[in-house]
């Protein structure tokens, strides 16, 4: 999809991802999401780790079964995690970085950039994945067809659930390619 036929969001760490705020209720990210034009249906999922629950959203009017976002949430109710497709889901950026949908290899790169100029610690998982802790999000590969493309992971504080970004990515979100 071309970043002109997506919605555009900004991403605030550890607060929101376009107009989802971490910490809201199930109810009120289903209502914000709808305000945006996407549709959610509730998904079974095992627990994984404090995450119990998820809810995959897609573009209204579209037919295709494939989600664009899944919401994540703990036993709670409180969203704590938000994933974004690489090839149906919004365009996320942060301080202008666009991050959804890139060549990993290239955001990797700007990773780099954006850290040296504003001092996150840039680290790889144990996955390869790159991610930037203070940042709360993780660039997993996708795939799209021959190509990867970056699908992002974006979560809330999770100090009392999980010790590293890497920790709190649910066992559904790994099995994504």
């Amino acid at each position: 999809m071309d970043d002109s036929e997506r919605a555009q969001w900004t991403l605030t760490p550890f607060e929101r991802v376009g107009p989802l705020r971490f910490g809201m209720s199930l109810e009120a990210v289903a209502t914000e999401m709808e305000a945006a034009a996407f549709v959610g249906k509730e998904a079974p999922m095992s627990r994984s780790g404090a995450l119990v629950g998820q809810t995959c959203f897609h573009p209204k009017g579209k037919l295709s079964p494939l989600h664009a976002v899944t919401a994540y949430t703990r036993q709670t109710g409180e969203l704590a995690a938000v994933a974004v497709d690489a090839l149906r889901g919004p365009q996320v950026t942060i301080d202008g970085m666009r991050l959804i949908g890139q060549v990993p290899s290239q955001l990797e790169d700007r990773f780099c950039e954006y850290t040296q100029a504003r001092g996150p610690e840039f680290r790889i998982s144990v996955g390869g994945e790159p991610n930037i802790g203070r940042t709360g999000l993780m660039v997993r590969a996708q795939r799209a067809r021959d190509i990867l493309l970056t699908r992002v992971f974006f979560t809330g504080h999770f100090d009392d659930w999980a010790y590293t970004v890497h920790d709190s990515v649910p066992a559904p979100e790994w099995d994504t390619r």
